[in-house]
């Protein structure tokens, strides 16, 4: 089985759980549609990538936090489309969350994923229950004060935003959560991975400011432009494209060169070097600028 079956069957798994007839019919296709079909699952991916290299031993603990942290990103999705924020009709391709089902129901949504985040983690642990505190106190800070998701999306709603907090919260909290879960996942110190995730999820970040700035929304599956439009901080219009573009090189060197000592170094090593070729502006995109 491949990581992306791995993860898909993880997270049919995961929601198979919590779906019945006791629970209402209109939120449980909500939950799905924010779910499936998934983008690239880059976080769930990380996961499982710093697990293996750090020689993961319980795949049933990995595929929790995997699942944990991509069920986190899907709320955090369903929420910043809502339109007391991004006001944004499509996702992935599709009508986004609260224009396919309504605002009260894309609410309950975004809400109910953040909590079954955690249920799904401690389902999933209860093999090894010394490894669930670290995990926990992993996916908490990921999702709350000061740095976490909800943090980000607070920072939209102050009059000045810092770009580097505010990236750091928005999407980064949930890479660095990716790395340091999984050594955790693993029996590994998460605090060595931080630092990994920190950069690429800031790395990430500067690769969809430049997407909005000159992507292409039927290839994005979303619209583009946004920033300007809200207002919010966005590493071309403070570096401008050649700027931005030497910022993401940088970050992603860095992430390389952070990666701790463990057994699957050199795999990850290529992995990640395969992230960055993806992550770099195409051809197009050099021309539009």
């Amino acid at each position: 089985m491949d990581t992306a079956q791995r993860i898909e069957r993880a997270l049919t798994q995961a929601l198979e759980r919590a779906a019945g007839p006791e629970c209402p019919a209109g939120l449980t296709a909500a939950v799905r549609h924010a779910v499936f079909p998934g983008g690239a699952r880059i976080r769930p991916r990380l996961c499982l990538s710093v697990a293996r290299a750090c020689g993961e031993d319980q795949r049933t603990i990995t595929d929790a936090a995997a699942s944990s942290l991509e069920m986190l990103h899907c709320a955090s999705l369903v929420h910043d489309d809502l339109p007391c924020f991004d006001d944004a009709a499509m996702r992935r391709g599709r009508p986004s969350v609260h224009a396919a089902f309504g605002e009260r129901t894309a609410i309950l949504c975004g809400d109910a994923l953040i909590v079954y985040a955690f249920q799904t983690l401690a389902f999933g642990v209860q093999s090894t229950p010394q490894r669930l505190g670290p995990l926990l106190t992993i996916l908490g800070a990921s999702a709350g004060m000061p740095y976490g998701i909800v943090a980000g999306q607070a920072w939209e709603s102050e009059a000045n935003i810092p770009l580097g907090l505010y990236q750091r919260a928005k999407t980064g909290a949930l890479f660095a959560a990716a790395t340091a879960a999984g050594a955790a996942s693993a029996g590994h110190d998460p605090e060595p991975w931080r630092r990994v995730g920190d950069l690429i999820g800031e790395a990430y970040q500067v690769a969809d400011d430049l997407k909005d700035v000159y992507g292409i929304a039927e290839e994005l599956g979303k619209p583009i432009g946004r920033d300007a439009v809200l207002g919010r901080p966005n590493a071309v219009a403070q570096l401008g494209f050649a700027g931005a573009v030497d910022h993401l090189k940088r970050l992603l060197g860095e992430a390389q060169a952070s990666i701790p000592a463990c057994p699957g170094a050199d795999d990850l090593h290529a992995e990640l070097a395969a992230q960055a070729a993806r992550l770099m502006p195409r051809p197009r995109e050099h021309a539009a600028a």
